[in-house]
């Protein structure tokens, strides 16, 4: 089951990449932007609460979506940027098993135990 999870989000990653190569902007900024949705771990300097919510403001699914369209509707493709690379990000991290946390601390996530082999 765990493959065939992985095999969507790498779907869903490459729907991203898709719909970022729509977007007006140079390819190179994909490979820069990928990983700028992980600044959202600095909330776990105050303690594992605000890092859970804060890291998973910035890692769900419905943020990136909802961001995207925003973008369309105001026609502003910086939002429709931000959605996307959060898209990406998102799928990326779930291949490698990173999934929204809870607040008892940042390995414990709706995937299971980052770094529990059972998880």
């Amino acid at each position: 089951m765990k493959n065939l999870l992985k095999l969507e989000e790498l779907a869903l990653m490459i729907l991203g990449i898709f719909m970022f190569g729509l977007l007006s902007y140079q390819w190179w900024w994909l490979p820069v932007l990928i990983l700028t949705p992980d600044i959202s771990m600095s909330g776990y300097l105050l303690g594992s609460k605000i890092g859970a919510i804060s890291y998973n403001v910035f890692h769900h699914r419905g943020v990136a979506i909802i961001l995207y369209f925003i973008g369309i509707y105001f026609m502003s493709p910086i939002i429709q940027l931000i959605g996307t690379i959060l898209f990406i990000h998102i799928a990326m991290d779930r291949i490698f098993g990173y999934g929204l946390k809870y607040d008892k601390g940042f390995k414990f996530t709706h995937l299971g135990e980052i770094g529990n082999k059972n998880g």
